[in-house]
C-alpha cells in the first residue's frame, strides 16, 4: 500500500468505527465510544509501525562505469557508489549470510529481502552482470594485475 492509500484506509476505518460507536452512544451505551477510541488508537499505532518499514528496499543500479547501491531500512538510507571494476562480492559469514559489496574503502551489505537460500544466486547474478560489463577484478591472492574482462570474482 502506498502511504496515501494507508491513510485513506485508516480514515475510513476510523469513520466507520466512530459512526457505529456514536450510534451506540446515542442509544445509551456510553462505554462503546471510549473503547472505539482505544481501538482506533491501537490500529493507528499498528499502521504506523507497518508504514515505517513499508518502503524498505535495496536498489542496485549498474551503469557503464558505476554501480550504485541504495539501502533503505526504516528512516535510514545508505547510498554507496562503486567503480564496477573494483567491487568485491562476498558473503559476510557463510553462504546464507548477507552479501557484502566492498571496494574503494566503502562497503555495504545487501540481500535482506532475499530468502537466505537464494542469496548465493543473487551474488552469482551480480557477478555475471558485472562480468558482462568487463568490470570484475581478481582478488589479490590470485593475481596482482589490473582488472580484465575475463577475470572471475571469488565469493
Amino acid at each position: 500500500m502506498t502511504p496515501s492509500q494507508l491513510i485513506a484506509f485508516y480514515l475510513s476505518l476510523s469513520a466507520w468505527s466512530l459512526a457505529i460507536a456514536g450510534a451506540f452512544w446515542w442509544r445509551g451505551a456510553t462505554l462503546v465510544l471510549p473503547f472505539a477510541g482505544i481501538e482506533i488508537l491501537a490500529v493507528g499505532i499498528a499502521l504506523y509501525v507497518y508504514a515505517r518499514h513499508a518502503a524498505d528496499r535495496e536498489l542496485m543500479t549498474l551503469e557503464p562505469g558505476r554501480l550504485t547501491v541504495e539501502c533503505t531500512v526504516g528512516m535510514r538510507t545508505d547510498h554507496v557508489a562503486f567503480a564496477p571494476g573494483w567491487v568485491r562480492i562476498e558473503p559476510q559469514h557463510g553462504d546464507r549470510s548477507l552479501i557484502e559489496l566492498s571496494g574503494q574503502g566503502q562497503r555495504i551489505s545487501i540481500g535482506r529481502f532475499v530468502r537466505p537460500e537464494l542469496r548465493r544466486a543473487l551474488a552469482d547474478e551480480l557477478r555475471t552482470s558485472l562480468g558482462r560489463c568487463g568490470a570484475i577484478r581478481r582478488t589479490p591472492e590470485r593475481s596482482a594485475t589490473a582488472p580484465s574482462a575475463t577475470s572471475p570474482t571469488t565469493i
